[in-house]
């Protein structure tokens, strides 16, 4: 899909100010790793993240998500009352149901013409929503939508590391297949699309694999304790990868975007091992690499539009540069946006 009009108006990001290290988490586990002859470093070792930040116990996804798009909304300068989309695209929600983007869309205090619901996507959520509402700014119905995403990744963290020292008979299968959900993190994401802005999207490739869906998977634990997820990670990083590939090719061809072409690339953030190994599948340049991992963990479908906004403050992305970004969620689907900055 390609676009002649939308822009990126304003992209934010908002992150909770606790950080908790990964060796502070496996020492909450530490009587498993003496039983499994474990040593307290190997989470940063295996996925490259040093510490991830957590918000305050009780913090609501439409709390965090409508402070991230009310920073959006006021560095765009677009009046609120032209937002004619609000979409939460995050994992988490407040609740089942109403939709968390009503929350939002109250908090903000959005126009009643601007209609508002959540799309959930595992971590591809918001690079959904921004294509969906691409697709309605190329075709004239609205002038300006919000996309948000509030990701707290803490009661995750907490059930699953609750798991693992309470459950007899946990052995070293069992950590392998809970490891991905300890490296999650928590943040927030707005970003104001419009006809009319300082970063043009050119457009999107999407590709999706769903023979791969029961390689990551999240539930409520039994008894309603919390939110768990297990993931068989290393099939996932190989069938993910044979993903992107595919997706890369097509994007190419699509666009027109060879690897020289481009001037930074944007990945969502899951670990070091899935970039490396991504990288070198598609020849791609490190260098052109922004990470964000090492300090943020996995924050969901925050970490696309988190990472782009923190590069773009480092100055990594810059006027006139062509940026790739990519994402995959669990599924699995695959996004690559092309945005002129």
């Amino acid at each position: 899909m390609k676009y002649d009009a939308v822009h990126i108006a304003s992209l934010c990001a908002e992150l909770p100010e606790e950080r908790v290290s990964s060796d502070a988490l496996e020492e909450r586990i530490g009587e498993l790793y003496d039983r499994l002859r474990l040593r307290i470093g190997r989470l940063e070792l295996m996925s490259g993240i040093r510490e991830r930040r957590f918000w305050p116990a009780g913090t609501r996804p439409s709390t965090v998500a409508a402070r991230a798009g009310a920073k959006a909304l006021e560095a765009s300068g677009i009046d609120p009352a032209r937002i004619g989309m609000l979409i939460h695209s995050s994992v988490c929600r407040d609740f089942l149901e109403p939709a968390t983007a009503s929350v939002v869309h109250a908090t903000l205090g959005l126009p009643s013409t601007c209609p508002a619901f959540d799309l959930s996507n595992a971590c591809l959520g918001f690079a959904n929503g921004m294509t969906l509402v691409a697709g309605m700014l190329e075709r004239g119905e609205i002038e300006a939508a919000l996309v948000v995403a509030g990701e707290d990744g803490g009661p995750l963290v907490d059930e699953t590391l609750r798991m693992l020292a309470e459950t007899e008979g946990v052995g070293k299968n069992e950590l392998k297949r809970a490891y991905a959900s300890l490296t999650i993190g928590s943040g927030a994401a707005a970003c104001v699309l419009a006809t009319a802005g300082p970063h043009r999207l050119v457009g999107h490739t999407s590709r999706a694999a769903t023979q791969h869906h029961a390689l990551c998977a999240g539930d409520r634990a039994e008894g309603n304790a919390g939110p768990l997820m297990e993931t068989d990670s290393e099939a996932l990083l190989l069938a993910g990868n044979a993903l992107a590939k595919v997706t890369w090719d097509a994007f190419q061809a699509e666009h027109g975007w060879d690897r020289a072409a481009i001037d930074c690339i944007v990945t969502h953030q899951v670990g070091v091992a899935h970039k490396r190994l991504l990288f070198e599948t598609l020849e791609l340049d490190h260098a052109k690499d922004f990470t964000s991992v090492e300090t943020l963990g996995n924050m969901g479908s925050v970490s696309l539009p988190a990472t782009l906004a923190l590069a773009a403050d480092a100055d990594f992305v810059s006027a006139g540069h062509r940026v790739v970004l990519q994402g995959i969620g669990s599924g699995l689907h695959c996004s690559m946006l092309a945005v002129e900055w």
